[in-house]
């Protein structure tokens, strides 16, 4: 017998651990995710109609988009809160940011997203800033959700401005 859970179930999982445990921040986190990824199976048809419960079983794909969604706006308020210079908001977020990376997958170093840029700048003949349209589609195609995508953004940007 498998014990393999969806990360849906993992989700719903470790939802309950932290009620059980009373972990605040853990339980709010999460049943805030848990509510994302439920109203993400709900079709656009059957809500705009109101038709029925019928739902639509994200895999696991879908629902690391849906967790990556939820960091991007985590990082964004930090970002802002720390321009606002509220740092008790901030750290809120910023615990709420450390519990949902721990659901995607380790992010890769700088080192490693420039090899792999390195190797496809090369592959597709680039020689300078101009290229970076052409240039981005197939290293983010790589390396979507295994590295930051400002970072790869700057590391593709310093590459090609050294080619010119």
């Amino acid at each position: 017998m498998t014990t393999d859970l969806t990360l849906k179930q993992r989700l719903d999982a470790d939802l309950r651990d932290a009620m059980r445990a009373g972990d605040q921040t853990r339980k709010g986190t999460l049943r805030l995710l848990v509510s994302a990824v439920r109203n993400a199976e709900i079709p656009p048809e059957k809500a705009a109609t109101g038709d029925g419960p019928q739902r639509v079983e994200l895999d696991d794909d879908a629902v690391m988009q849906i967790i990556r969604r939820q960091v991007k706006q985590r990082q964004d308020s930090i970002e802002a809160y720390t321009k606002a210079n509220r740092p008790d908001l901030s750290a809120i977020e910023a615990a709420e940011l450390a519990i949902l990376m721990a659901y995607l997958p380790a992010q890769m170093g700088r080192d490693e997203v420039e090899a792999i840029a390195r190797g496809i700048i090369e592959r597709l003949g680039a020689k300078g800033p101009a290229d970076k349209g052409r240039v981005m589609g197939p290293i983010m195609g790589e390396l979507r959700g295994k590295a930051d995508g400002s970072m790869i953004n700057a590391v593709v940007t310093e590459i090609l401005a050294s080619l010119a």
